[in-house]
């Protein structure tokens, strides 16, 4: 139970100096008119419960110019409405922003510079998008264009339009982000995409020379065998996990990632074999052009690229066409994996993290490069004699950062500090996780290129 004091006018009060032990005689006569005055303004107690809402927070940092961070005078001086005066232009918020939203936000992804936010609300309006949009990747908006850059962007959080049959029953679950495009996961109506659609990635036959600028287009899928549960995005490819356990992909498959037997586009969303086959699986990532997948008994399977070893454990191939069983006995039963653009994380159901791949990994800067996992010591994340039981609780990645979240409620990240994508003052890298301050507690958190979203509560 916390205890808050409240000023009713803000009015300060005087009181004896530091070492004065009485009043003089005018003090006396000021405090007892001052008294007087005051007894208006004496501060409130009120005694915030247990049980007391916790007000729910969006922070931003990274590369503001792609408008991803939702800051209109971030990007142009005078832009979109001012809540508390003008901000000069900045090209990098290098430490957490605040963003006014007055939406409880459950969602957020982070693509090739724009962000998806989306809450699980039936109003109307279930998602908002800012930032790059030249392939209407946050549906259409009539973008600000920036000749000199090549830009089109939405600048604040925007509404996106979908096609909704019962737009007041049906919630969104789940956004997803990749260069140029996205999906929408609903918990009835299924998964719709937006965007650049040139390898399939969006799931429908791709049109030669289509247009995407400034496009309508927002498609439904619908060629699962049961409901999807999570969706992912990666380069320019999708995957899907459906409530069986299986997991589907289209998109770019130049690499393997599509994880189907070829090398080709595949503008169907199609199951996935290998030794997938039969596999329960609960959880998938990818954001480059790797893919990993964990199982319900807490395996790890990858298949994608592997020119930075993220499948080295198994193949010297630097792409691997279909699901692959990694080796990775000796990290425990995985509960999470991540994978970025060079580097991939598991977390075990001990709370700890493994790092391979090639990057920056976390365990300073001499391991630049691993083949297998390979633990970053807990006392990173705060594991301390006195702090017996902090684990890590979920893990991500960017392109070439990683963040995690520990069941304290902290933030630490690590990796390449592209932009100020840390968040962490200043445009160094990051060798070792390093704890983000911000005013709230971090529940969830999107890592992109140059720019990460936290979801927060606020402390009371």
């Amino acid at each position: 139970m916390a205890l808050v004091a409240l000023g009713r006018a803000g009015r300060r009060l005087k009181w004896p100096g530091p070492g004065r032990g009485h009043w003089t005689p005018a003090e006396r006569s000021r405090s007892r008119r001052e008294a007087a005055e005051a007894e208006a303004d004496a501060p409130v107690v009120q005694y915030v419960g247990e049980r007391a809402t916790r007000a729910h927070r969006v922070f931003v940092w990274g590369f503001s110019f792609s408008g991803a961070l939702g800051v209109p005078t971030f990007v142009v001086p005078g832009a979109g409405p001012e809540r508390s005066g003008s901000r000069p232009r900045r090209r990098i918020q290098a430490v957490p922003y605040r963003l006014e939203l007055d939406q409880k936000i459950s969602s957020a992804a982070c693509g090739y510079g724009f962000t998806l936010l989306a809450s699980r609300t039936k109003d109307i309006t279930k998602v908002w998008g800012m930032g790059l949009n030249k392939d209407s990747q946050l549906g259409f908006h009539r973008s600000r264009k920036d000749k000199a850059r090549g830009y089109e962007y939405v600048l604040e959080p925007s509404p996106v339009s979908l096609p909704l049959d019962r737009p007041q029953e049906t919630r969104v679950l789940q956004v997803a982000c990749g260069r140029a495009h996205s999906l929408i996961l609903t918990d009835s109506e299924g998964v719709f995409s937006m965007g650049n659609n040139a390898y399939g990635q969006c799931g429908r036959k791709v049109v030669e020379d289509e247009v995407y600028s400034e496009s309508h287009r927002v498609h439904r899928m619908q060629d699962f065998d049961g409901q999807v549960v999570q969706v992912a995005c990666g380069q320019d490819h999708s995957l899907f996990l459906t409530e069986q356990g299986e997991v589907y992909s289209c998109g770019w498959g130049a690499d393997g990632q599509t994880g189907l037997g070829h090398y080709n586009i595949t503008s169907t969303p199609t199951k996935l074999g290998g030794d997938l086959a039969g596999v329960e699986v609960v959880q998938v990532a990818t954001y480059g052009d790797c893919c990993l997948a964990v199982s319900a008994d807490g395996a790890v399977f990858g298949w994608g690229n592997s020119e930075y070893l993220q499948l080295a454990s198994v193949t010297d191939s630097t792409q691997v066409n279909v699901p692959r069983s990694l080796p990775f006995s000796a990290v425990g039963k995985v509960k999470q994996v991540a994978c970025g653009g060079t580097g991939c994380a598991v977390l075990n159901g001990e709370g700890r993290v493994f790092v391979w791949g090639y990057g920056i990994l976390g365990k300073g800067p001499r391991l630049v490069e691993t083949a297998l996992p390979e633990m970053i010591p807990p006392t990173l994340f705060g594991l301390t004699e006195f702090s017996p039981d902090v684990q890590v609780s979920r893990i991500r990645c960017g392109l070439s950062h990683f963040a995690a979240l520990t069941n304290k409620g902290e933030l630490f990240v690590w990796g390449k500090n592209i932009r100020g994508c840390l968040g962490i003052g200043h445009l160094e890298d990051q060798y070792f996780p390093w704890r983000v301050t911000m005013p709230g507690e971090p529940v969830d958190v999107a890592c992109g290129v140059d720019h990460m979203v936290t979801l927060a509560r606020s402390f009371i």
